[in-house]
């Protein structure tokens, strides 16, 4: 059966498709939960015989700029909203809707999608690679943390704790998010509409039972460098106060962090902090004594990756070592990036190349989404993900891929 993807025209029907798919109270406000998806970028599907009063399936775009190893920023399609209707499951729903937002994508001339997934085992076979992991890290109050090379300029740091209500507050997060994107490869950016929506003033439904958010600023010679958004929550246990404070992902330069994590590891009536959100290779990790001074530590993927025009993102990034690798690549979903690449890098700088030469490597396309942001996949040859017909092929192109320190995950889009 031909499945027919098109543009939404009935932005309510659009929403009650989404409060269906996605479980939830529905309230006033629900709308806001679209902001930041143009209606330009609202796709439906719609089966015979299918829902009255909702759609078959939707999915949305987000504009977004991601950052990539060497510092560039480039726009990407922030896949959203994918969802398929409880009565229209197994008929080819998602496949259309996933080969039509990859076919929007590559027509519109960006070459990366990138997703934060639901269920992780659905995207990998739509050619998209986990590119960034995060961290969740509790640590207890008072936990001392050791940086003695930070500590100058740690000290030039002052923090200052505001309410989430105040305003402007989504313009200043966007503006340290900008500033510290280029050193820290995985930052997505959003648009204006989707910042005010994420930053500005929280729905009373996203705030019951809960304290309003507040917002950590790092700041230095009278500029904003840093912030973390937190949350706390009051607890007494045996007549002490035994709180928890849930932190979201820190932005900022390394002495900026530092000082950030010092201050809420020290808020009074807390017992606990919850990092939900650091990378791997996040210093906070070093400057407590390593994984098991921590508490409980459990590890996420975060940003889902997917090369939609691979001659173009090629060469977007740079890369850590020289490379020159034939690569036979399978993609089911985009065939245009099929077939053999020659895939090179010379003094960082990388270059695409269609080849008829005899492949060195065979990987799906999803393989190279992985590696992407700088993340080490030379192990993928060992677990029979690739096929390595050069001995020593695959070690080389992941060598060149693999970045000095890992990707840092990204907020929720």
């Amino acid at each position: 059966m031909s499945i027919d993807v098109r543009l939404s025209d009935d932005p309510a029907r659009y929403l009650a498709t989404d409060q269906m798919v996605w479980p939830g109270e529905e309230t006033p406000h629900a709308a806001d939960m679209l902001s930041g998806v143009p209606a330009d970028q609202r796709f439906v599907v719609d089966l015979p015989e299918g829902p009255e009063d909702t759609h078959s399936g939707l999915y949305g775009v987000r504009p977004m700029e991601l950052s990539l190893p060497g510092g560039a920023l480039v726009p990407v399609a922030g896949l959203t909203l994918v969802g398929v209707h409880p009565d229209s499951r197994r008929r080819g729903v998602l496949t259309a809707m996933m080969t039509h937002h990859l076919a929007q994508t590559h027509e519109a001339g960006l070459a990366i999608s990138a997703l934060h997934a639901s269920e992780p085992g659905i995207y990998g076979r739509f050619g998209y690679g986990t590119a960034a992991l995060q961290l969740q890290v509790e640590l207890g109050r008072g936990t001392v943390l050791h940086a003695p090379h930070l500590e100058e300029d740690a000290r030039a740091i002052t923090t200052h704790l505001v309410s989430g209500t105040r305003a402007g507050l989504p313009d200043r997060v966007r503006e340290c998010v900008l500033r510290q994107a280029p050193a820290a490869p995985g930052t997505m950016v959003g648009t204006k509409a989707f910042m005010d929506r994420l930053w500005g003033p929280e729905l009373p439904e996203e705030l019951r039972d809960k304290e309003p958010r507040r917002l950590l600023f790092a700041r230095r010679a009278g500029q904003d460098i840093g912030f973390v958004g937190l949350r706390r929550a009051h607890k007494w246990d045996n007549e002490r106060p035994s709180g928890t404070v849930t932190v979201g992902l820190p932005t900022g330069p390394p002495a900026a962090r530092l000082a950030l994590m010092r201050r809420v590891l020290d808020l009074d009536l807390m017992g606990t902090t919850k990092l939900e959100s650091i990378g791997v290779d996040d210093p906070v990790l070093s400057w407590v004594g390593g994984p098991r001074a921590t508490g409980d530590l459990k590890t996420w993927d975060s940003t889902w990756i997917r090369l939609t025009d691979l001659g173009a993102a090629w060469s977007l990034r740079t890369y850590e070592s020289d490379c020159s690798v034939v690569v036979e690549v399978t993609d089911r979903y985009a065939p245009w990036n099929a077939g053999r690449w020659r895939l090179s890098a010379v003094d960082g700088s990388g270059t695409a190349v269609r080849t008829e030469e005899a492949a060195d490597v065979t990987l799906d396309t999803n393989v190279l989404g992985l590696g992407y942001l700088g993340r080490n996949v030379a192990a993928l040859a060992r677990a029979g993900v690739v096929q390595e017909h050069t001995t020593g092929a695959f070690l080389e192109l992941a060598r060149s891929m693999r970045a000095a320190v890992d990707p840092e995950p990204s907020m929720g889009f």
